[in-house]
């Protein structure tokens, strides 16, 4: 479900205007994430670790009003739910868009993400499915401490998901930690909706 917000009235119209007419509205940020309780909790849980902070990201996009914004046809809509598409490796190195659908509920969430994995992995090519724009884009680079990000973009097609990636987990002093990064059109977010979400984000890996 998708509600349309009053431009005239919305507080950002002046600021969704401004940079919706960019050809590159989307900003990026890259930074660290402390994973030390999240990476012990998973094992206790019994779940993967992508899996587990898979979860929390999405619990703390779903939780930002301005991660659920998404523009359909030069008009701003507020999603109730937002999902994801994540790369999914497969044994030949090639990687499917795979979509899981969020539920609160970890165990629930797990056992979508295992079919959904199961499946892109028995499937070839990149797109295997129907995509709606309720997602983030989300990917794992478990192989590099990266601590700059790009994506690749076409310009004229009109996309205003967020798009959030994880890097190789370290060890530092007995921590581990993760660099990732966030990107957002700058139309329906700034810094301060991001630092929001890392912020919470963080929270829900400290639990």
């Amino acid at each position: 479900m998708k509600q349309k917000l009053n431009l005239e009235t919305w507080n950002r119209k002046e600021h969704f205007l401004f940079f919706k007419q960019m050809e590159e509205p989307f900003f990026g940020i890259v930074t660290r994430i402390d994973c030390t309780k999240a990476y012990q909790k998973a094992k206790d849980l019994g779940v993967t670790f992508f899996t587990y902070y898979l979860h929390k990201t999405l619990t703390a996009v779903n939780s930002i009003e301005n991660f659920r914004y998404r523009i359909i046809d030069d008009e701003v809509y507020v999603f109730d739910r937002i999902d994801v598409s994540a790369t999914i490796l497969r044994e030949d190195k090639t990687f499917g868009f795979s979509l899981m659908e969020y539920d609160e509920d970890l165990s629930h969430f797990a056992e979508i993400t295992r079919k959904e994995i199961e499946r892109i992995q028995n499937t070839t090519g990149l797109i295997t499915r129907d995509f709606e724009i309720n997602l983030i884009h989300f990917s794992v680079l478990p192989w590099i401490d990266f601590t700059s990000y790009s994506h690749a973009r076409s310009f004229t097609w009109p996309d205003s998901c967020p798009k959030i990636s994880f890097g190789k987990m370290t060890e530092e002093n007995g921590k581990n930690f993760m660099n990732m990064s966030v990107h957002v059109h700058h139309g329906l977010a700034d810094g301060y909706h991001v630092g929001e979400f890392m912020n919470y984000l963080q929270k829900l890996m400290d639990a």
